[in-house]
């Protein structure tokens, strides 16, 4: 499996998000990056994030972030 640009975008806000917590979520600014507001609009559409500008993770979102974390453990 080949990870694209898009990916790496969504893995990378992904990764953002805070990994301890339930009750914390990022919140994006209409003049963000335009990359980065795209991955998170992908994010919404795939179920990952609860709003199209951040927001919280979804259960799907917290799944992902502790996977994210250990892929990150794993590959140091």
């Amino acid at each position: 499996m080949a990870i694209d640009n898009n990916m790496m975008e969504e893995l990378a806000l992904l990764a953002k998000f805070p990994s301890k917590s339930l009750h914390q979520g990022l919140k994006l600014h209409k003049d963000a990056d335009p990359q980065l507001l795209a991955a998170a609009e992908r994010l919404f559409n795939k179920g990952v994030i609860d709003s199209v500008d951040g927001g919280y993770l979804t259960d799907l979102g917290h799944d992902l972030r502790e996977h994210l974390d250990k892929l990150s453990l794993a590959l140091k």
